[in-house]
């Protein structure tokens, strides 16, 4: 896969979940796929997380990937962004996260997220 097609499939992905797109984001996670966060030190399997994401499209039902940094590499990417989004009752909100995932036959077979779980806590309505 060229570094164009990387860089690609990784902004597909950040767009699919703008979009609130959960059947896209789950044709780009490879089937065995693992996403990994830096707050729970938990790996799911894809199932348990487009779990997690169809909750936070429901809690966050506005939200977008600014400041987007992707940098592409034969077999992944590191993504930097800010999320910004509005939340159900209107509140606005924000935080900086870091994604690095490898890349396999097109498919993402590994994220790992890094955010800062006390910007998170600040969400609360």
């Amino acid at each position: 896969m060229s570094i164009d097609a990387i860089r690609k499939l990784a902004n597909d992905f950040l767009d699919a979940i703008e979009r609130g797109d959960i059947e896209t984001v789950q044709s780009i996670y490879a089937p065995d796929a693992v996403v990994w966060h830096n707050t729970d030190n938990i790996a799911q399997p894809v199932a348990a997380n487009l779990a997690t994401l169809a909750n936070f499209i429901k809690h966050v039902p506005e939200r977008r990937y600014t400041d987007r940094r992707i940098e592409a590499f034969d077999g992944g990417f590191v993504d930097q962004h800010v999320l910004k989004g509005k939340l159900a009752s209107g509140k606005e909100v924000g935080m900086a996260a870091c994604l690095i995932c490898k890349v396999a036959n097109g498919r993402i077979t590994r994220l790992d997220e890094y955010f800062d779980s006390a910007t998170l806590a600040t969400w609360r309505d």
